[in-house]
Order: structure tokens, then C-alpha cells, then sequence
């Protein structure tokens, strides 16, 4: 089912939460609402289900307007970040919940809702768990339950707050790739709230970002990763660091090094400010040309596979930090306190009014 949002705006009191919003997710779509703290993405979702009102704008859902439509009727599935469930009831009491208090005209017979229950016991790969209590279950476990409430009700589209977010690390990323795998085994179009970037990298099929009430960027994971259109996406999705310099004759001059800039940027003339992640910036020991600018090695710290390097270059105060393969760096031979180049692979530039350089 497809999801319409139409200018949608809305104030808490002198807070304008949502400034004119238009979003539209397709029909099985995976999207995720991705965003700071007060960037109103839970008010956006909270919107889509009925639980807020819009001052102005228009939703849609599968072609019916619903802007005024009580969120029973929606039929739309909401899972909470701390699940909700109810603590005196079974997982089977649970799931079967939101069955139970339907209309007797609209509510299945107690043999279909024990039918159903039992296939999204094996859905959400819960089977023999059934007579245990909320108190019985992991974080994990409970989530699922959650999610399997939500599904007894055959949504239309199926929302979800923070849904890993009172989790462990290693349970994200398991229900993480649980989700995905449910997802594909639905097909509901399925809308999920996260400040979590790695979250939404790995499971959305389509990422929004949102920053101040306004959707600042949207597409596919890889397009919003590798081609940010700001430097607040720069800097949400995933660490940069800005390399404050001028643009002139198609390079960005930075403290005596030179860099070429890609054609899109090589018209901008100007103080610029390049944005560079850490996996991409290149070190060497020795100096290779223009396009070196010169560090000094603060700190060395290997974390598995990779090794992070903090730099520090004349001038600025911030620390750069760098990732690189472990092997690639034990083949530099750089310890701390040693001088480096740097220079980087990849560069996100954007024209800035003014600053000190």
C-alpha cells in the first residue's frame, strides 16, 4: 500500500515541528525516517498512524484519504520502542490481542485466531514460546512479540518507533537481519523511525533524512551515503570531517596542498568546505606531491580489522581521524608523534559564505 504525506506542518506551541512536508512511500516499500533528536520524525510516523493530529496537509494511504480517519480504521500496525506488552497476559494473549477486541461483526472465530497466532508464533520464530509471560522473554524476544501483534490485524502498512532502540548491540543487528528477512517474507509497506545511521544503511530500502522538520535528503542508502546534497547529511550519515579551504581553477587549495576536484565542483570559486570520511583519506610516509597536506600522528588505536588514526594538520585544532586497513597501515611503519600526508580519495564540496581560513 502506498503512503501519501501532502504539505503536511505542524507546531507544539512555538515549536514548528513539521515545516510542509512531502513524502510518498511505494507499495512494499522498506523506508526509514532517519534523523536527530527533534528532527520530527517520530510526529511524521505518529501521523501517518492517526495518534497526531496535522495542523494543515493531507495523508494518504492506498489511495484513501485519511487525514481525519480514526487510526482504527487506518488499518495500520504500530510498534513501540518499549513494546507495550501487556505484562499479566501470555505471548499467545498478546499476539492475539489486537484480534480479540474487534467488533464481533469483524472479530475471526477463536479456532482462526488460534490459527493465526500459531503462524506468526512461527513467523517471528517465537514456536514454544506461547504460554510464557513478557517478564519470561529477552529484550529480543519481546520486540518480536511486539511485531507480531502488530501484524495479527493484517496491516495495510506497518509502523515502527525505534524498534530496536532499548536493545543490546548484538541483538540490533540480529533483528536487524530478522527484519529484513520478515520484511521480504510480507511484502508490507513498512515505515521505521531511527537515529541510528548504521541501522538504516543496513536495512532501508529507502532512506529519509530529516533535520529542523524538513526533509533534507532522500534515496536509496547508497545514493544518500555516497552523494550527501548538504553538509548536515555529510555529517549525520556517517563520520567527515571538513576541510575548510578555497576553490579556484577546478582544485581546493588547503594549507599548502592542492586537491582536484571533481567536475560538478570545479566551476566553484570561493571559500568551499570539503568533506572527506575517514575511510577515505589516503597516508603516506613520504611526500608525493601538491596534493599532500602535511599531519602530525596524535593517536594509533586497532579495533579489529582497522586501525583509527588521529591527525592533527597547522593551523586547526580538530583532530582528523582516519581508518585504514591494519596490514595496509603496519606497511607504513607510522607511530605517534611521527609527521604524515594526507590527501583525500574523495571529496564532497560545498560553497560556504564566509569563515576563517
Amino acid at each position: 500500500m502506498t503512503i501519501l504525506l501532502n504539505k503536511i506542518d505542524k507546531r507544539f506551541g512555538n515549536t514548528h515541528v513539521l515545516k510542509q512536508v512531502d513524502l510518498r512511500v511505494e507499495q512494499g516499500e522498506l523506508l526509514a525516517l532517519l534523523g536527530p533528536s527533534g528532527s520530527g520524525k517520530t510526529t511524521l510516523l505518529r501521523m501517518i498512524a492517526g495518534l497526531e493530529a496535522v495542523d494543515s496537509g493531507e495523508v494518504w494511504i492506498n489511495g484513501k484519504h485519511v487525514t481525519n480517519v480514526n487510526p482504527r480504521k487506518r488499518k495500520v500496525g504500530f510498534v513501540f520502542q518499549h513494546y507495550a506488552l501487556f505484562a499479566h497476559m501470555t505471548v499467545e494473549q498478546n499476539i492475539a490481542y489486537g484480534l480479540n477486541v474487534l467488533k464481533r461483526s469483524e472479530r475471526p472465530s477463536k479456532a482462526e485466531i488460534k490459527s493465526i497466532v500459531e503462524q506468526l508464533l512461527a513467523l517471528v520464530k517465537l514456536e514454544g514460546l506461547e504460554k510464557r509471560r513478557p517478564s519470561e522473554l529477552s529484550g529480543g524476544q519481546r520486540q518480536r512479540v511486539a511485531l507480531a501483534r502488530a501484524l495479527a490485524i493484517k496491516p495495510e502498512v506497518l509502523l515502527l518507533d525505534e524498534p530496536f532502540g532499548a536493545l543490546d548491540a548484538q541483538v540490533r543487528k540480529e533483528l536487524r537481519r530478522w527484519l529484513r528477512t520478515l520484511h521480504k517474507e510480507t511484502g508490507i509497506t513498512t515505515v521505521f523511525v531511527t537515529h541510528d545511521q548504521e541501522e538504516a544503511l543496513d536495512v532501508a530500502d529507502k532512506i529519509v533524512v530529516m533535520n529542523k522538520g524538513e526533509i533534507e535528503q532522500a534515496g536509496t542508502p547508497t545514493e544518500v551515503y555516497e552523494e550527501p546534497n548538504s553538509p548536515f547529511v555529510y555529517e549525520f550519515l556517517g563520520n567527515a570531517y571538513p576541510f575548510k579551504g578555497v576553490s579556484q581553477s577546478g582544485k581546493l587549495a588547503v594549507a599548502g596542498a592542492k586537491w582536484e576536484l571533481a567536475a560538478i565542483d570545479a566551476t566553484t570559486n570561493g571559500p568551499v568546505v570539503g568533506y572527506a570520511r575517514p575511510h577515505e583519506i589516503a597516508v603516506s610516509k613520504t611526500y608525493e606531491g601538491e596534493g599532500d597536506l602535511q599531519v602530525d600522528i596524535v593517536s594509533v588505536h586497532p579495533v579489529g580489522p582497522i586501525v583509527f588514526i588521529e591527525a592533527k594538520w597547522a593551523g586547526e585544532g580538530d583532530t582528523i581521524e582516519i581508518q585504514q586497513p591494519k596490514k595496509t597501515f603496519a606497511q607504513l611503519g607510522l607511530s605517534i608523534g611521527d609527521k604524515a600526508y594526507i590527501r583525500p580519495e574523495k571529496l564532497g564540496v560545498f560553497q560556504v559564505s564566509d569563515y576563517t581560513i
